[in-house]
C-alpha cells in the first residue's frame, strides 16, 4: 500500500458530493450529536464529539468492517496502478459525524502504513 496515497475526506449532503471521490459512504446512520445542545456548536475535530459518535456499537461495528474492507481492496487498488484514491464520508452538514468518521478511518490507515491525508 505504500505507492497509494489515500486521501479521507468529509462533506455535507446539503452542499453537494464531491465528484472526485472514488468510495464515498454515507454515515448519517450514526448518532448525530447537532441534536446535543453542548456538542452542535463543535466539530468532529472535538474528542466530546468523536466520543458521542463512536460510543454507539454500530458505529464500532461500521469501523470493523469497513477496516476490513479497506484492508483488503487498498492493496489491490495498488496493485492495480493507482497511485490516488479519495475516500468520501458523508453527512448532513459535514461538521460532525463525517469528520470523525474520515479521522478515525485515517487514524486506522496510517497504522497500516499508508500515506494518508485528510480533507474537510
Amino acid at each position: 500500500m505504500a505507492e497509494l496515497t489515500i486521501r479521507c475526506m468529509s462533506f455535507g449532503f446539503k452542499h453537494g458530493a464531491p465528484a472526485d471521490a472514488d468510495i464515498l459512504l454515507d454515515v448519517r446512520f450514526l448518532d448525530n450529536p447537532f441534536y446535543v445542545p453542548n456538542l452542535k456548536e463543535k466539530n468532529g475535530l472535538c474528542s466530546d464529539v468523536q466520543a458521542f459518535v463512536l460510543k454507539d456499537d454500530h458505529a464500532q461495528e461500521f469501523l470493523q468492517r469497513l477496516y476490513a474492507m479497506l484492508d483488503y481492496t487498498l492493496p489491490l487498488y495498488a496493485y492495480k496502478g493507482r497511485q490516488r484514491l479519495t475516500i468520501a464520508f458523508a453527512c448532513t452538514g459535514g461538521r460532525h459525524r463525517s469528520v470523525t468518521v474520515a479521522e478515525t478511518v485515517a487514524a486506522h490507515l496510517r497504522e497500516q502504513g499508508g500515506p494518508v491525508t485528510v480533507w474537510h
